[in-house]
């Protein structure tokens, strides 16, 4: 059978059957492993980016719970710093009373010892007077002549006499 335009219908149909044994052969053997490859590696990638969500929800919760401890650290490094400005300035207070203390007590030591040394000066200049006195009078009394014992016996002589002290 011969077709006007030189169509062969058996021809026709012989390619069409080669051409879908090729389209077939070519699905399972091509198309088919490449596209489970392809779900395969869909798979893989989608498995890694859910792993990489899960495990960057992680780092953030870690993160806050950091954050958390952090701030809770800090707090507590704040009160020990406090804690320990008020302890140091407890201590300076209380170094500076007893500085005032040991001050107080210096100066009171020091007025103690110099009333003391003012009373043994006084009492030695009252002596020394008190010495210059006693000598002066005697120099008076005495008038130079000769020693005391002398001038007694003169005196007590001049008055069993009736005499005057001149």
């Amino acid at each position: 059978m011969n077709i006007p335009l030189n169509i062969d219908w058996q021809q026709i149909l012989l390619h069409l059957f080669n051409f879908a044994i090729l389209a077939g052969g070519l699905y399972f053997l091509l198309y088919k492993p490449v596209k489970d490859f392809m779900a395969k590696r869909e798979s893989y990638y989608q498995n890694i980016d859910n792993e990489t969500k899960s495990r960057l929800q992680q780092a953030e919760e870690l993160k806050d719970s950091y954050s958390r401890q952090l701030s809770d650290v800090a707090q507590e490094i704040a009160q020990k710093r406090t804690e320990a400005q008020k302890a140091i300035d407890a201590s300076r207070e209380e170094q500076l009373q007893q500085a005032r203390d040991e001050a107080a007590r210096i100066v009171e030591n020091a007025r103690i010892s110099c009333e003391q040394e003012h009373n043994k000066m006084l009492s030695n200049v009252q002596k020394e007077i008190s010495d210059l006195a006693l000598t002066t009078t005697e120099k008076i009394l005495l008038k130079g002549e000769g020693s005391p014992f002398e001038q007694f016996l003169n005196a007590a002589n001049a008055e069993k006499r009736g005499e005057p002290d001149a």
